[in-house]
């Protein structure tokens, strides 16, 4: 469901958002989205296994090792790496699973949807943040380097 008023109910309903395929690299759209969540007032908890923190947050190596609820899953993963993750999210009773821009299975959305999950897929959540609530500031991709160079 990506209607308005459902980003907006998530958006406003899930203040605690598990980010599967966290990146600790800055440069990667995953970091600056996290980061723009946090700098609002959500709490970010990173899935990542190579990481032991990102943002300042213990990373977990998947959503069932959290030992705490969590309102809404964010997926940085291809479309095929969905299926066991929206198991996982019905499994430890979150809100809402997001597949974020490009992140597309159908598959997935019907498992989650089943389990009770309102599911947005192919949208990011920082983007529908400042477009549906007006964040303030670092309203793109900005990641506060000008260059044509691509990152090392």
């Amino acid at each position: 469901m990506n209607d308005i008023t459902t980003l907006r109910r998530v958006l406003r309903d899930c203040r605690t958002i598990a980010v599967v395929g966290l990146s600790a690299e800055w440069h990667r759209p995953s970091y600056f989205a996290a980061k723009y969540m946090q700098a609002h007032g959500y709490r970010i908890v990173p899935v990542n296994p190579k990481y032991p923190t990102i943002l300042g947050e213990t990373s977990y190596p998947d959503l069932k090792s959290i030992p705490f609820p969590v309102d809404l899953v964010d997926v940085f993963r291809k479309p095929e790496d969905c299926l066991p993750i929206a198991q996982d999210a019905v499994a430890i009773g979150a809100k809402a699973l997001w597949l974020q821009i490009g992140v597309i299975n159908a598959e997935a959305a019907r498992i989650a949807e089943a389990g009770g999950l309102t599911v947005v897929m192919d949208r990011c959540v920082k983007i529908e943040y400042a477009r549906l609530f007006g964040g303030l500031g670092w309203m793109g991709v900005n990641t506060g380097v000008i260059s044509a160079r691509r990152p090392i």
